[in-house]
C-alpha cells in the first residue's frame, strides 16, 4: 500500500496546530505500519527530523505554496501531476486542500471553517480563495476527517455534506505536557515573568484568537484587583493588526503583558505547567490544542463558551462569552480569589485531558484512511 501525505506544513520550529497534528499523528501511524510506503510531499527541502522512518519516501515539488496563487499552482497542477506519476492508493490533504482533478482517492482533513464565519479575520485574497475552493474540496474528497463534533456539524450545515462521509478525529496532547514541581515553576516564573505568577495565552497572534478582548479584560482585572499576576503571550506576531496594536498601546497595565514570541517545545512544556491559568478565549476554534495541553499540565483553563471549546473542556474550565470583556475579567478574578475552585478545575482538567491523546488520534486517522481506500 502506498499513502501520499501533504507534509508541507512540517516546518522546523515553525509549526502551528495543523503542523503539530500532522507530525504527531503520522509519527505514530508510520511506526505502526512498517510495511506500508508513505510518500511525504513537501514544497521545500524538509528538515531531517521529519523523515523519521525508512518507509518514508520524500518528494519535493514547487513552487513553495505560501500565497493563494501559488496554492492553486501547487495543488491543482504540480501535486496533481505527482499523484498521477506515483500511483498512490490515497492522498491525504492534511490542510483540507486536494487536487480537484485527481483520480487518486482522497481524504481531506478539514480542521475548521473559520473563514466562512469570520472572513474579516483574513486578508482578502486568502479568504476569497478559501471560500471559493473549500466547498469544492469537501465535495470532491472521498472522505473527510475533522477535529470535533462541532466542526463536523459545521461542515454538514455549510457545505451540505452527508454526515456518513465525515469522521471525527480529536487532536491530542504531547505526553511531555504534565505537571512540574513548585521549585521548577518558580524558576520559570523568574525567567519569564519577573518572578511573578502569570496567566498564559498560547497561539498565533491572530484576530480570531480575540487578543483585543483578552488584553482589555486583563487590564480591567488588574485595575480592579491590584493583583501582581502578569499575562504571558506565547506566539508569533504573524497576524498582528493595527487594531490589536492600538488596543495594546492604550492599556493601563501593558507593561504587565510579556511577549515571548515563539518558544521551543521544551520551553512551552515548562511555561504551560508554570502558568497560574490558561486564558484562551478565541471567537472560533475547530478544536483548540492549547486547552488539552493546559489540562494535561495541571493548570486551570478559562476559555470561550462557543464553537468547539465547550466540547473539549466540558466542566473542567471556566467558560466565558468571548465577546464580553467583563466576563473574561471576572473569570480571571475568580480563578485568583477562589482557591477551592482552582483546585477543583485542575483535578477535573487532568481527568478530561485523558480523553485526548495523539495515540488515539493516530488510530482513528488510520481507520479513516482505510475507510477511504476501501470505499
Amino acid at each position: 500500500m502506498k499513502i501520499a501525505v501533504n507534509t508541507r506544513l512540517l516546518l522546523k520550529d515553525q509549526m502551528d496546530g495543523i503542523g503539530v497534528s500532522i507530525f504527531e499523528s503520522f509519527k505514530r501511524i508510520v511506526d505502526k505500519n512498517s510495511t506500508t510506503e508513505f510518500v511525504f510531499i513537501f514544497d521545500r527541502t524538509p528538515h531531517p527530523d521529519f523523515v523519521f522512518s525508512e518507509n518514508i519516501t520524500v518528494k519535493v515539488i514547487g513552487p513553495q505554496a505560501r500565497h493563494p496563487v501559488l496554492y492553486k499552482i501547487w495543488y491543482q497542477y504540480t501535486l496533481n501531476k505527482l499523484l498521477k506519476r506515483i500511483n498512490a492508493d490515497i492522498f491525504i490533504g492534511t490542510d483540507g486542500m486536494i487536487p480537484l482533478k485527481t483520480r487518486t482517492k482522497t481524504l481531506s482533513i478539514i480542521h475548521d471553517l473559520n473563514f466562512e464565519h469570520h472572513p474579516e479575520h483574513l486578508p482578502f485574497a486568502l479568504r476569497k480563495f478559501y471560500c471559493k475552493y473549500f466547498p469544492k474540496f469537501a465535495n470532491k474528497a472521498n472522505r473527510i476527517a475533522t477535529v470535533s463534533e462541532f466542526s463536523k456539524q459545521d461542515i454538514i450545515d455549510t457545505y451540505k455534506i452527508n454526515e456518513a462521509k465525515i469522521d471525527v478525529i480529536y487532536n491530542g496532547s504531547n505526553e511531555d505536557f504534565k505537571p512540574i514541581a513548585e521549585e521548577e515553576k518558580l524558576r520559570i516564573q523568574t525567567k519569564c515573568s519577573e518572578g511573578k505568577p502569570f496567566f498564559l495565552f498560547v497561539g498565533s497572534l491572530h484576530p480570531r484568537k480575540n487578543l483585543i478582548n483578552l488584553f482589555k479584560a486583563f487590564d480591567q482585572f488588574k485595575s480592579q484587583t491590584n493583583s501582581d499576576v502578569n499575562l504571558l503571550v506565547v506566539g508569533k506576531r504573524m497576524w498582528w493588526t493595527k487594531e490589536i496594536e492600538n488596543t495594546y498601546k492604550q492599556l493601563q497595565f501593558k507593561n504587565d503583558i510579556i511577549f515571548t514570541g515563539r518558544v521551543s517545545e521544551q520551553e512551552l512544556y515548562e511555561i504551560t505547567a508554570s502558568a497560574y491559568a490558561l486564558t484562551y478565549v478565541p471567537f472560533f476554534e475547530g478544536f483548540g490544542i492549547p486547552l488539552v495541553e493546559a489540562m494535561s499540565s495541571g493548570i486551570p483553563v478559562i476559555t470561550s463558551n462557543v464553537t468547539s471549546m465547550p466540547e473539549v473542556v466540558e466542566d473542567a474550565g471556566i467558560l466565558v462569552d468571548p465577546f464580553s470583556v467583563n466576563e473574561i475579567a471576572r473569570a480571571m478574578e475568580k480563578i485568583c480569589s477562589d482557591k477551592d475552585l482552582r483546585k477543583t478545575l485542575i483535578e477535573k482538567g487532568k481527568i478530561q485531558a485523558k480523553k485526548f491523546s495523539w495515540e488515539k488520534t493516530a488510530d482513528l486517522l488510520w481507520d479513516s484512511i482505510l475507510k477511504t481506500i476501501d470505499a
